[in-house]
């Protein structure tokens, strides 16, 4: 993998370039970074031509100017799409990730071959009770990192992962999360329920792990009921992180995903 800076922005990518061949971008959870992907990287490379970032704030994507924003994030996609001659890609989002390629598919849809995401919800349509759920598991975290991060990632670790390997890289990711990083994930809330979801010409892929928190459950059957194209798939013996819980299931499925998504082109 080649690291490459997105010039005049924060942001860190790690790219496998495969010449004539289809891209995936991956897209972390928060308290994260691209390294969380790396069984999917190694995985895909082979076939597709692979890229990971690190959202602001996370992993070597750090700054300390105030204009930088992760609601800018899909407007950093998009010149990084620009700069590798990138006309569409596949989009793979974990939690948040799945929420930053959502607002990056409303705002770019032609850009869009695919959409995965996965511990998510519709960016588009979050109902305001599960909001307030959402924002008040969120607010319990911060206050724990205050208090200290070792604190807050043994416990965030727990609630993200089943497996005690998925629960031990997550806790080293977490130690690593600066205190000062968390204004960027309060910035989310300006993308919720901003557009409508018109009618997609990409497919779409929805994922939950079984373990997962019973927000996120609900969210995914909720956003799949909205969209009967869409399809929903709960990953066995995962939690919130179901690419590091569960990798193999996780692999397969997205492969099978994007084949069929190829395979549905062709055919129109």
């Amino acid at each position: 993998m080649i690291e490459k800076h997105l010039l005049e922005t924060p942001i860190h990518y790690w790219m496998k370039e495969k010449k004539s061949s289809e891209s995936i971008m991956f897209v972390h959870a928060a308290f994260a970074d691209h390294t969380s992907y790396i069984e999917q990287l190694d995985y895909f490379s082979n076939e597709y031509q692979v890229i990971a970032i690190d959202l602001i704030g996370h992993g070597k994507s750090t700054t300390t100017k105030k204009s930088d924003n992760i609601t800018k994030t899909a407007d950093y996609i998009y010149n990084l799409l620009n700069i590798e001659s990138i006309e569409k890609i596949h989009l793979v989002g974990i939690s948040i990730g799945a929420v930053l390629i959502q607002d990056f598919a409303n705002k770019f849809p032609d850009r869009v071959a695919s959409l995965c995401c996965v511990g998510g919800y519709d960016v588009n349509n979050f109902d305001t009770t599960l909001q307030k759920e959402n924002r008040g598991q969120q607010v319990k975290m911060m206050l724990k990192a205050l208090i200290s991060i070792k604190w807050f990632a043994k416990n965030n670790k727990l609630i993200s992962a089943v497996t005690p390997e998925a629960q031990e890289k997550f806790y080293l990711m977490n130690i690593n999360f600066k205190r000062r990083s968390f204004i960027y994930l309060i910035q989310l809330s300006e993308l919720i329920n901003k557009f409508k979801t018109h009618s997609r010409n990409y497919s779409v892929l929805i994922g939950c792990g079984e373990h997962d928190n019973p927000i996120a459950i609900k969210a995914a059957n909720s956003w799949h009921d909205s969209e009967p194209l869409s399809e929903l798939v709960i990953f066995k013996n995962a939690g919130h992180l179901v690419n590091m819980d569960n990798p193999m299931e996780f692999n397969q499925i997205l492969h099978r995903f994007l084949t069929k998504t190829a395979v549905s082109k062709d055919s129109f």
